[in-house]
């Protein structure tokens, strides 16, 4: 679309400040006559940007997620949602199989993830994401005002910066990373590790979840382009592109809207939910969950190993204990998430066999997504969160569990490699790595004294009501701004 047309798609006036995610904040729903209708998607980054577009002249700029040839007449989201305006990016079936799940999900996905599987290195894969990349740089150039700000986001789209810089030089342009950044021994296997470097190297501002990502941006960028930089953990840094240019390097941790999800546990709706649940479940004596998306990232498999074993060497009760993992399906036709999936399932079946009763079952398994007010009742319904992922950016289901003990009392297991351990230190630190260690943890935190559980449960609330994602959005943004010269 000729700039011209897409200014009256969106509106009169240009963008004074654009989103650019591989997602519009949308999604698709396909009626039983084939219509497709759409819904607003829930989301972290759809709630933490909505305060920033209100009243501005925004676009958010995505895909829709549905292909683009998979109907014989087009399928076109809405023009505006809310206050802002939307430009889809439509891609075809092949490009979401390479640039997506290709490229994004097969090649940078495990790469960025301590390489917990193989990453997959394939040409095809690397060119659809420079094409599909480059669509999405186009369509900022083509809406954004002069001097406009345009924050990019996450592993699909680390081309963009440069190449949208390359068109207009006038932008002001922030980059956020939404998963770790690896360090140099990891990334700098990628065969296309100095493109990806110099694409991000086109924002003002590159922003990770945590200093240690940020950190190891910048160390490869000094090796691969000789860059200068200099950094610090309490106070980021910058990377010395061509002087005077400067790109700023900070960690800018993401969270959740704590008020609201805080609020909703506390309804008596929700709680009457959450005594519910535990009743359906046998009012055990102990409840432990983990809610995660399936991935080979998250550890699943390892806490439930441990969970398995706490019952044979008799150190919990499956008579007064229950453990329900809740996984939400994920990228259902990837050949490992279908392994971790059958793996869990058979793990889950057996333990059924050897320890359940008739009607009792000390291994529970769900494996769908769930509303958002069933889930904070699951949430408040929980004595202890397992969050044990091998390696993650952050991971909000550890503080939607914080955020839903409005009584504080609850306990949250954390894995030391996620993002959240840095922010809650008071939670039950675990190396997921050792099935030990999760066994011992896991029944420390069962066993810890009411005061104990309550003041660390305490000191992670008020933590979290301070750093909400309202902050981590504004936060971001003003940094942005300060690299105005």
């Amino acid at each position: 679309m000729a700039a011209d047309q897409e200014m009256q798609h969106i509106g009169a006036e240009a963008a004074s400040f654009i989103v650019v995610a591989n997602r519009l904040p949308i999604d698709a729903v396909v009626e039983d006559d084939g219509q497709v209708d759409w819904t607003e998607a829930p989301g972290g980054l759809v709630s933490a940007l909505a305060p920033v577009l209100h009243g501005r002249e925004a676009v958010w700029i995505g895909w829709s997620g549905v292909a683009a040839d998979t109907h014989s007449d087009p399928v076109v989201p809405p023009a505006k949602m809310g206050s802002y305006h939307l430009v889809d990016v439509p891609l075809s079936t092949d490009m979401v199989q390479l640039y997506y799940e290709g490229f994004s999900n097969s090649t940078l996905w495990p790469l960025y993830h301590d390489r917990i599987v193989a990453p997959e290195y394939h040409r095809d894969t690397w060119n659809s994401y420079v094409d599909v990349n480059l669509q999405f740089a186009e369509k900022a150039a083509e809406v954004a005002a002069p001097g406009a700000i345009v924050w990019v986001h996450d592993y699909q789209l680390q081309l963009v910066p440069s190449m949208l810089r390359a068109l207009r030089p006038d932008l002001r342009i922030g980059f956020y990373l939404h998963i770790p950044f690896p360090p140099a021994e990891l990334f700098l296997q990628l065969p296309w590790r100095q493109r990806i470097v110099e694409g991000l190297l086109g924002a003002d501002l590159v922003g990770f979840q945590t200093p240690f990502g940020a950190s190891n941006f910048c160390e490869v960028t000094s090796l691969l382009l000789g860059h200068d930089f200099d950094f610090d953990a309490n106070d980021g840094g910058w990377i010395d592109v061509a002087s005077p240019r400067r790109v700023q390097v900070d960690a800018f941790p993401i969270s959740i809207d704590v008020a609201s999800l805080s609020e909703l546990a506390a309804t008596p709706r929700v709680q009457a939910r959450a005594k519910q649940i535990r009743h359906e479940l046998g009012d055990p004596q102990h409840f432990l969950l983990g809610v995660d998306r399936m991935d080979y990232t998250k550890g699943i498999h390892v806490r439930l190993r441990a969970f398995v074993e706490l019952l044979e060497d008799r150190m919990l009760d499956p008579a007064t204990t229950v453990m329900l993992q809740i996984a939400t399906p994920s990228r259902e036709q990837v050949e490992e998430y279908q392994k971790l999936r059958e793996e869990i399932e058979l793990l889950v079946g057996r333990a059924a066999g050897a320890f359940g009763e008739i009607g009792e079952v000390p291994l529970r398994y769900m494996y769908s997504g769930l509303p958002h007010e069933e889930l904070a009742a699951f949430y408040v319904a929980a004595d202890v969160m397992l969050v044990t992922p091998f390696r993650d950016g952050m991971n909000l289901v550890a503080k939607e569990y914080v955020a839903c003990q409005v009584d504080d009392n609850g306990s949250l297991v954390l894995s030391e490699f996620a993002g959240a351990a840095l922010e809650l230190p008071q939670a039950w630190l675990v190396n997921p790595h050792s099935l030990e260690s999760v066994k011992e943890t896991i029944m420390t935190a069962i066993g810890t004294t009411p005061d104990d559980r309550r003041r660390r449960m305490a000191a992670m609330r008020a933590y979290l009501s301070e750093h909400d994602v309202a902050r981590w959005a504004r936060e971001f943004l003003e940094a942005l701004e300060d690299t105005r010269p």
